[in-house]
Order: structure tokens, then sequence, then C-alpha cells
């Protein structure tokens, strides 16, 4: 039996699958990973992307990080793809029970997943820091400079961990419950370097842990079984 056969074979099996995605899940959407920087990047801006998307860029140069950030974080026009669809069935099904995400465009809930555990937050909420008052991804697409509050003229920042926040720990809590109890835990999409995610594998207690990829991660000895490809055509293959 090859790989692919197997990884179906599992899932046919399973009742409590739990999907851990990264970046390369939205890639297939047309949502560029900010990390593969091109040479147009260099031209545009001064600082990597990692820099501008710190608590401390924000905090020093905020109209630059909303530059950086509507031009390149809200790609509002971008469709789920066929991998968002299939674990929507799936779950639909009764047979995955959550999607823990690093990704921060509400894909997997556009497709109709339930239970997705946002680790990183969502582009579609904003709020005022002022009055706490709740903004959706079009207000901040739609501002200039630095987006205010339409009621107190406070400034507003989009729910999202940037580097140096710290996870929410209940949305933690609750990817380490599911992970514990899962009898399959399927990765797909990233690169399993950035913690304290990528040591979410850490709870998996199970033996079927399938890795998605189109390269090489620094957990592909960890797993029971290693894929290598486009996620949306691997999941394309799953027959409900």
């Amino acid at each position: 039996m090859d790989n692919m056969e197997q990884f179906l074979q599992w899932v046919k099996e399973s009742d409590n699958i739990v999907f851990f995605g990264g970046a390369g899940v939205s890639t297939e959407s047309g949502i560029p990973d900010f990390r593969s920087v091109d040479g147009l990047y260099h031209q545009q801006y001064d600082y990597p992307p990692e820099t501008i998307l710190s608590h401390s860029f924000y905090l020093q140069k905020t109209k630059e990080f909303y530059r950086f950030y509507r031009d390149k974080m809200l790609c509002l026009s971008a469709k789920p793809n066929t991998a968002h669809l299939k674990l929507a069935e799936l779950e639909a099904a009764g047979k995955l029970k959550a999607v823990i995400t690093q990704n921060i465009d509400g894909l997997h809930q556009a497709a109709g997943s339930r239970e997705v555990l946002e680790l990183h937050g969502s582009v579609h909420r904003n709020y005022c820091q002022s009055c706490g008052k709740l903004f959706d991804a079009d207000y901040i697409l739609n501002t200039k400079n630095i987006p205010l509050c339409d009621e107190c003229k406070g400034e507003i920042k989009p729910d999202v961990v940037l580097y140096e926040e710290g996870l929410d720990n209940e949305t933690m809590t609750k990817s380490i419950r599911y992970i514990a109890g899962a009898d399959m835990l399927i990765i797909g999409g990233t690169s399993l370097a950035v913690y304290p995610a990528a040591g979410l594998i850490d709870y998996y207690r199970g033996n079927k842990l399938v890795l998605i990829n189109k390269s090489v991660t620094p957990m592909d000895n960890r797993s029971n079984l290693k894929i290598e490809g486009s996620i949306g055509e691997i999941f394309s293959q799953i027959i409900l």
C-alpha cells in the first residue's frame, strides 16, 4: 500500500480527526505566503515582513504597518479551495472534530467549517483600543493611514497575533485538548517552524500522524506518514 492509499484508508477508518494547518493551505486560494519575499517586495518596503508584523513595529510605525497590512494581509476576494471545502465536508460527516489554523484569512469558516481554532487571530475581527467597538476587514480596507473608530476616534487594532505577542490561552488549551484526544492528526501546509504553535504536535498520542507539505519540515521524522504535494490535490482524493 502506498502512502496515498494508506492516508485514504486512515481517513476512512477514523472518526476523531484533527487538522492542523498553515500558510500552505491558503496559498492555493491565491493568498501569498509572506515569507516568500520577492524582488518587487524590496522595492515597496524598507523592512522584512517579520519586522513589519511585530508588536514593536506596530507601536512605533503604525502607519507603515497598515500600508503593508492592507496591501498584503487583506486578501478579501480569496475563495476557499478544495482543501478548505473537503475539511468542512469531513466535519459535517462527523469524522473531523476541529481545524486548528495558523492562518488569519477566515477561509475555513467561509468553506463551512464550524469548529475552527485560530491560533493567530483573524483579519475579520478588528477592535477600537479605546472603546472596544468591533470592525470588519472591509472597514479597515476602506480607511486611509491609521484606521480610527467611527464613534470615539480611538485607534483600531487587528485581532491578529503579531510577532512578540502571546497566543490566546483559551485557544491554545482547546487546541491541545483536541490534539491529545485525536485518533488521527493531519498536519498540512505548515513549515512547523513557528513556536509555540509548532509545539502542539507534542500533545498527539496516536499513531496516525500525517504530514502533507510541498517541502521537508523539521518534524518529518516524527510522522507516521509523509505525503509531498499540493494539499488541494491530495484532499480531492478523499471520497466520503
